[in-house]
């Protein structure tokens, strides 16, 4: 959920979590799967559990401290929807290694004694020597709490210590604060990676044989060779295409008795076919009369009629067996047969993947599918130099281990959202570069890795979430922080996150997990850039908090004066006189602002009024806060620095062309709004490139707009006439009325929310397209 939305009624949450509750029961007792049937009654029982909170008092939704007796820095087991189950991350039944810790230190099996020995002499003498070696994994942030004891103690600061063992301690019995041991050592701080070997074995290992494909192989391989093998059986009782003209000596009898006695066998180990039980396909009816003939029943006419159509029907398509027409189509057949199935080889990769360490990236795929190999031939049986499928291919490629650039640049980054499943990688070892002691730096960029794996809570009047340094152990060794080289770091990965997102996805809204990412580290810079997240329009309350007026004033610094100023119609020295008044006056009070009013107004008077309350008409207001933040370029281009290498002519025509996409995808569609959102989003990005480019760019860039619809099909040129002729009008130095149209409605203000059917939705008539 969001840091800064307000979110929706208290009295509109149990519903939403009967439903959910209602679902996952549907889905456990009807779904055909085991393991979704599993997983649902999994889902079911902690919606259980969450209505129970709810009636007795002990979860309260929408706080920082959701589960009764829990501080805020507990890890809460999250569902769907931000709610907290009244379970601790760390809490449940003791984990395999906690057991074998155990027996090894020689006390009971459980948390609280764990928690006494690891402050013994031998057992701050263990987590030592799992700081030194890097030995070990934290999960969840609580695994880190004992090893920050450890290092606290061993560099001689044992007031700390004794304090973060004070917080800890009443909960030793029910949380696990020791961490797991790894056999491999921390991963390499500059490489990242999108799955783990792991992973990506597992997700072979749940691939099954293609049913259609193993089915046409067995046709292929089985049973049209034994309809060949009954056909020559046949032939040799006909003259010409008269089947039967010839009578059948004993030994034919006794050849069609074994072809039946084998069809049985085959019948049994092959059943993936089964057209060959069919009475009216040739191999049926071939069969059928054998079966009659052998039974020393005579065939009536009808029988004899459909198998010498059959017969002819065979040699007239394929040519009789043996002949060269037939060999030809039997053996191309055959080597289609053969080929090997995408199950087989990627078991074989599976078996390559067995021998990595599976708890990180692998640094080079390529040995991983290759073709298969001699040996692999030997052992298998899947022929030498058959390639890996694309599809194996591409779950393998997840795997690889390198520099974050180089994984946008090979694709393994398709899209803003799976790097912003990354980047958490990436600000941990940054952010820890500001402690300078090698071992604490190691620790806490796996508490980071750790604490990014936690769920966000579903808050309410605009509480924040819990940040990393709320965590005990994380303020516990704070002042070892060297700021500078902290600063200097973050600020390095800061810019070059900001480029890899607006130059790898533009015309993409920046998610909230990667915002979130670039804002940890522009706090660590300490460079007063605020990051503001997209805001859920169905629970917004019609409240931002003040960054959002500080992220609108960076924004009218970089852009006052531009096209982007003048097409979205925004007062930015107005805007930069409510920021200087909120300041102002957040200096003569004695709290900090929660919220910004002065903003919050001027969203929703440029938004309108009418539906005020509705979805639209929240999501209306939400994006006038994105137009006038620009949704984080503004900052990343003027606090940050940022300098994408393509330039901002190449991202504005990059844009446009995901703009023109989008929008070709509403023909037809009975759900547009969404594409239509997004749409706008690509289109608000436009403007802000085309803002930043010089003269003669903007120029050139404009008068390649028509070709570049011409390009796709010829309704999204109709769609965009309107907002194209708006963009140009405003470009000649025009402007929209206030309603954001102009030339009697044949120019619009392109905008993604709407309390009307949108504009872009209607297609116009070709009489329309000509006065237009």
């Amino acid at each position: 959920m969001n840091d800064d939305a307000e979110q929706q009624p208290l009295t509109r949450i149990p519903p939403y979590a009967r439903d959910q509750l209602a679902k996952a029961f549907v889905t456990a007792l009807t779904h055909e799967d085991a393991g979704t049937r599993e997983r649902a009654e999994d889902r079911a029982r902690r919606w259980r559990g969450i209505l129970d909170g709810l009636a007795d008092g002990s979860l309260t939704v929408g706080s920082r401290t959701p589960v009764a007796g829990l501080p805020a820095w507990v890890t809460p087991e999250v569902v769907r929807g931000g709610f907290a189950t009244g379970e601790a991350s760390a809490g449940g039944p003791l984990q395999p290694y906690e057991k074998e810790a155990a027996r090894r230190a020689g006390v009971p099996a459980d948390r609280r004694a764990l928690f006494v020995h690891a402050l013994t002499e031998a057992g701050q003498a263990h987590l030592c020597a799992l700081l030194d070696d890097g030995r070990y994994e934290v999960s969840v942030p609580e695994e880190a709490a004992l090893l920050t004891v450890a290092w606290l103690v061993r560099s001689g600061q044992t007031t700390e210590a004794v304090e973060l063992v004070e917080v800890l301690e009443p909960f030793a019995g029910r949380l696990r604060f020791t961490p797991r041991p790894s056999a491999a050592p921390a991963p390499d701080a500059s490489a990242v990676h999108r799955r783990t070997v792991a992973d990506a074995g597992r997700a072979l290992a749940r691939r099954r044989p293609h049913a259609a494909v193993e089915t046409q192989r067995e046709a292929l391989t089985v049973w049209q060779p034994f309809a060949d093998e009954l056909l020559v059986h046949w032939l040799e009782t006909a003259e010409g295409e008269r089947v039967l003209a010839r009578t059948p000596d004993e030994g034919w009898y006794e050849r069609g008795a074994a072809l039946l006695h084998r069809y049985r066998l085959l019948a049994a180990a092959h059943t993936r076919c089964g057209k060959h039980r069919d009475p009216k396909e040739n191999l049926g009816i071939l069969r059928g009369a054998l079966e009659e003939t052998v039974a020393g029943r005579p065939l009536d006419a009808r029988r004899i009629g459909l198998l010498r159509h059959a017969v002819a029907s065979m040699v007239r398509r394929r040519g009789v067996p043996g002949s060269a027409r037939h060999l030809t189509l039997r053996g191309r057949q055959a080597a289609q047969g053969a080929l090997p199935s995408h199950h087989a080889l990627a078991q074989l990769v599976l078996r390559r993947l067995g021998e990595l360490p599976q708890d990180m990236g692998a640094a080079d795929v390529e040995p991983l599918v290759v073709a298969v190999t001699e040996r692999e031939h030997q052992e298998t049986g899947l022929p030498v130099g058959a390639p890996v499928p694309a599809s194996v291919r591409g779950v393998v490629e997840a795997t690889l281990s390198a520099p974050l650039g180089t994984l946008v640049e090979r694709g393994v980054v398709p899209s803003a959202e799976v790097l912003a499943e990354l980047v958490p990688q990436l600000v941990a070892a940054t952010t820890a570069q500001a402690w300078p002691d090698e071992a604490l730096r190691t620790l806490m960029a796996a508490n980071y890795r750790a604490f990014r794996n936690r769920r966000s809570l579903l808050l309410l009047h605009l509480e924040r979430q819990v940040r990393v340094e709320d965590l005990p152990w994380v303020r516990a060794v704070s002042g070892q922080r060297g700021d500078d080289a902290g600063q200097e770091g973050a600020l390095a990965a800061l810019r070059q996150l900001g480029e890899l997102a607006v130059q790898g996805f533009p015309g993409t809204l920046l998610p909230n997990p990667l915002v979130r990412e670039l804002g940890v580290l522009a706090r660590q810079a300490d460079l007063g850039a605020p990051m503001v997240e997209e805001l859920a329009a169905d629970i917004f309350m019609d409240t931002f908090s003040p960054k959002f007026l500080t992220a609108a004033r960076i924004a009218g610094e970089l852009l006052r004066g531009t096209l982007y100023e003048r097409y979205y119609g925004i007062d930015y020295a107005h805007i930069r006189n409510l920021a200087i008044a909120e300041a102002g006056e957040a200096l003569t009070r004695a709290y900090r602002p929660r919220t910004s009013p002065q903003f919050a107004r001027l969203c929703t008077a440029r938004a309108g009024a009418s539906g005020r309350g509705t979805v639209a008409a929240n999501g209306k207001v939400i994006e006038q806060a994105q137009i006038l933040t620009t949704h984080n370029l503004a900052t990343l281009v003027r606090q940050v620095g940022i300098v994408p290498e393509p330039g901002w002519e190449d991202l504005a025509g990059r844009c446009f062309r995901t703009v023109c996409r989008l929008v070709a995808r509403v023909h037809h569609n009975p759900r547009p709004l969404a594409t239509i959102k997004d749409a706008a989003y690509a289109w608000r990005q436009l403007i802000f490139f085309l803002a930043l480019c010089t003269p003669a760019e903007q120029t050139r860039l404009l008068a390649g707009l028509d070709e570049e619809t011409a390009r796709h099909p010829a309704h999204v040129a109709a769609r965009l006439a309107p907002a194209l002729a708006g963009l140009q009008l405003v470009a000649a130095g025009g402007s929209f009325a206030d309603d954001g149209t102009a030339l009697g409605g044949r120019a619009r203000r392109f905008l993604g929310w709407s309390t009307e059917k949108h504009w872009l939705r209607r297609l116009p008539t070709t009489r329309e397209q000509a006065a237009g």
